[in-house]
């Protein structure tokens, strides 16, 4: 068995549709950390769904659901930290605002 320490979303800012972030391609991935940045003036939301394979995202796999952002906030999600993703398990996001809200995922990555 391996395990290496990645960035499984390298910085980049969420878009304001339903978007996979990163999937869990022939390992098993744990998330480590995860950020999400509102860099714009107003108040914005973010949702993220961890989606098992071949799922899509709903509310049934609905981790954090519009959680609102004020200017400058950078928010750490408790509840994503130490979740697994199997195989074809992948993250989803959507922002309520395109351009708002810069997202980045640590994590491991484990192997056969």
């Amino acid at each position: 068995m391996a395990i290496t320490v990645n960035v499984l979303v390298p910085a980049k800012i969420a878009e304001d549709s339903q978007t996979t972030q990163y999937t869990s391609t022939n390992v098993t991935t744990i998330i480590d950390k995860m950020t999400a940045t509102n860099f714009s003036g107003g108040v914005v939301t973010i949702s993220v769904n961890l989606v098992t394979f071949s799922g899509s995202a709903g509310t049934s796999n609905l981790i954090v659901k519009t959680k609102a952002l004020q200017p400058a906030e950078t928010y750490t999600f408790p509840e994503i930290v130490g979740q697994y993703l199997s195989p074809g398990d992948f993250i989803s996001t959507v922002a309520s605002a395109a351009s708002s809200i810069n997202i980045r995922v640590s994590g491991r990555k484990v192997t056969q």
